[in-house]
């Protein structure tokens, strides 16, 4: 190749002209561009000779002078619809005297870029390019408008993220919804930290971002990571700082499908035909329904009579929600599909649709409602001498709170004598079951909640209220599952293997009270369901079944389903094998349920702690879960939270100490303490 050749070549992908100089060894060439840069290129890396002339490095910037006005893209659609019939090769100067009737060295120069950029109507083959077919270029087309939308659509979409990361209201579009969505599942992955117990730089490598989330993070110049789209979203306003991604990360819908929403009105506007036509009328009784405040979901309610020979007899009747759904139909498929109602601290994600769930399936006080009465009579030492069940209609007399229960049991209200008489006999009733070998093991238990961003924590406490009305409820599983027994219906029962408990002088030597409670706690072994009766070792029965929440829990709306069938001298819905398959299913969805829970009320318990760290708590020793390295179960006792601590001292079980927030993270599962010594808390107001 001469001195003073006019060659292409390209730095970075750019397109770059230049002189050809000297040698550089024996392949080489060293080329001088018209910046007066030096370049050693090797043959390869020469994309274009420029043929006639000689020129120098600064006769480059007049050279494209020349070549510019040839440059219209626009020109080869018409050399190529004359060339496509024929399918013919063309070379850059072939093409220059084609598009320009001419042959110098910028037309051919002006060719050879037009060839080589064009994507629509050539491809290069070897020196020449051949023109595409009609339906090669067709597609093309097609192409080159899809990605024109996309980057138009992309470059339209960071224009409102821009605009929503300066406080701007934004209309999001569907395609941004879709952008947002991926990076919602990306983000969620922070929900494995908790799960998988594994750190930030771990979960980026196990799981790499889509490619539109990384492309939509670059663009952003942010890290394209889970912690990073989590922080994105919430910068937009589009999630929450404290987002539930345990719930999101989740199987569990949170909507119902438009399908099902329209069925539930449907069944609001046209009442089903009530199967049970032989309902017993229980309206003449006084109901009891007795719930925490907030509580909307109303599934139960109590009555006491005194019959014509003496005897008592109690009546606890449950919300029927079959009264408005049939097995396998829509309602019941989601609800099975959901397991059952989800609580969280900042709210509930029903197992029915709302206009459902606290409407014509709850007991609502004042209205006429459709339940499933259980009636029992019990004898002098509070075990079951007889009992009744009846698809019923009753009126709910009062709707209490446990604190207004609490409140006229100790008064001593004359005008309810129910209530006492009831609680007379859930005392006994409890006393029975301890008889039968059921344990006792009282821990205290945070309700958490959180309204308008503010957190609070009490305790549930195990009041008067709230032990009659699980007295109640456990009488009617019982019922329920001994009606099953008796008629070998298969039902969802509800057992606890005996637990091996530790000896009795290995317990006294343990601290009484919440430290023993522990000791024992550990040692009961999972509730188990079975569609044959089995014994409950921890309830103290020989046959149990939950049955008093069909609203909320699917397991009960099963027991529903079968024993009114059953009632009605129908075929039960559910054969036993069919039954065992369903049970599996709700079990699978319930264990994500209640891990959801435990794991969205662990993260606000800490961000409870977080928002106050210099409070001082006091707090018991439980429970060593190392003790080689001192890191024990400590009990918050103001705020029944049970965590962990690491101690730099040496500590007894049941040691009262007082601790205080070192470090707190929700969203990393961490949490710190730091023990207090007396004179350290006096000067921070203990």
């Amino acid at each position: 190749m001469e001195k003073g050749t006019l060659v292409e070549f390209r730095v970075q992908g750019d397109r770059r002209l230049g002189v050809i100089d000297r040698p550089d060894g024996k392949t080489r060439w060293f080329v001088v561009d018209e910046r007066g840069q030096s370049h050693s290129l090797a043959p390869r890396q020469i994309t274009h000779t420029v043929n006639g002339n000689t020129y120098k490095s600064s006769d480059i910037p007049a050279f494209l002078a020349e070549v510019k006005p040839y440059l219209d893209p626009s020109s080869l659609e018409v050399a190529w619809e004359l060339l496509v019939e024929e399918g013919e090769t063309v070379t850059p100067a072939q093409m220059a005297n084609l598009l320009f009737s001419e042959s110098d060295s910028a037309p051919c120069y002006a060719a050879h870029c037009l060839l080589s950029d064009d994507k629509l109507y050539f491809k290069q083959k070897g020196d020449a390019y051949e023109p595409r077919t009609t339906a090669q270029v067709a597609e093309r087309k097609h192409q080159i408008e899809v990605e024109a939308l996309k980057a138009r659509e992309q470059q339209e979409f960071l224009v409102r993220i821009e605009q929503a990361l300066q406080g701007e209201t934004v209309e999001w579009q569907r395609h941004d919804r879709q952008r947002l969505e991926g990076l919602e599942k990306y983000a969620a992955l922070l929900a494995d930290i908790v799960r998988m117990g594994v750190n930030y730089d771990s979960l980026a490598r196990a799981y790499p971002p889509p490619a539109p989330v990384l492309e939509t993070m670059n663009l952003l110049g942010r890290p394209a990571t889970p912690p990073g789209a989590f922080q994105l979203l919430v910068d937009l306003k589009w999630w929450s700082a404290n987002e539930n991604l345990f719930l999101r990360r989740s199987a569990i819908p949170v909507q119902f499908p438009s399908k099902v929403l329209e069925v539930a009105q449907q069944r609001l506007d046209d009442q089903p035909t009530d199967s049970d036509t032989n309902r017993l009328d229980l309206t003449r009784l006084k109901v009891y329904t007795i719930d925490d405040e907030s509580t909307t979901e109303i599934d139960d309610g109590l009555s006491w009579e005194q019959l014509p020979d003496g005897q008592d007899r109690l009546w606890v009747h449950i919300a029927d929600p079959t009264r408005w759904l049939a097995p396998e139909d829509d309602l019941d498929l989601e609800a099975r599909k959901r397991g059952s109602t989800v609580y969280l601290p900042t709210g509930m994600v029903p197992m029915f649709p709302e206009i459902l769930a606290t409407g014509p399936m709850s007991l609502v006080q004042g209205k006429v409602c459709c339940a499933l009465s259980f009636g029992v009579i019990l004898d002098e030492n509070g075990g079951v001498s007889g009992y009744t069940i009846h698809p019923s209609l009753i009126k709910p007399t009062y709707r209490l709170t446990y604190e207004d229960v609490d409140e006229m049991l100790e008064l001593g209200v004359q005008a309810e004598p129910e209530i006492a008489a009831i609680a007379t006999w859930a005392t006994k009733r409890k006393a029975w079951r301890y008889n039968q070998g059921a344990i006792s093991i009282n821990m205290p238990e945070a309700m958490i909640k959180v309204k308008n961003d503010d957190i609070s924590i009490d305790i549930l406490d195990d009041s008067r209220s709230r032990q009659l009305v699980a007295e109640m409820m456990i009488l009617a599983g019982e019922v329920a599952a001994r009606y099953g027994q008796e008629h070998n219906i298969p039902l969802p029962f509800r057992g606890q293997p005996q637990p091996e408990l530790p000896p009795e002088e290995e317990l006294l030597r343990l601290p009484a009270g919440f430290v023993r409670a522990c000791a024992m706690r550990r040692c009961m072994p999972k509730s188990e369901m079975s569609i044959t009766p089995v014994r409950h070792a921890g309830l103290g029965l020989d046959t149990y079944t939950q049955a008093t929440s069909p609203i909320r829990r699917y397991s009960d709306l099963l027991t529903h389903f079968q024993l009114k069938a059953h009632l009605r001298g129908e075929v039960l819905p559910f054969s036993a094998e069919q039954l065992k398959e369903v049970m599996m299913t709700v079990t699978s969805t319930t264990q994500e349920v209640t891990m959801v829970e435990r794991q969205t009320n662990r993260y606000w318990a800490l961000e409870y702690l977080r928002r106050h760290p210099e409070q001082v708590w006091e707090a018991t020793v439980l429970m060593w879960l190392r003790e080689d390295s001192n890191l024990a179960l400590i009990l918050l006792e103001d705020l029944g939270l049970q965590l962990p601590m690491v101690f730099r001292r040496t500590v007894r079980l049941g040691e009262p100490v007082l601790v205080k927030v070192s470090i707190a993270d929700p969203q990393k599962d961490v949490i710190q303490f730091q023990e207090i010594i007396y004179q350290e808390a006096q000067t921070v107001g203990m």
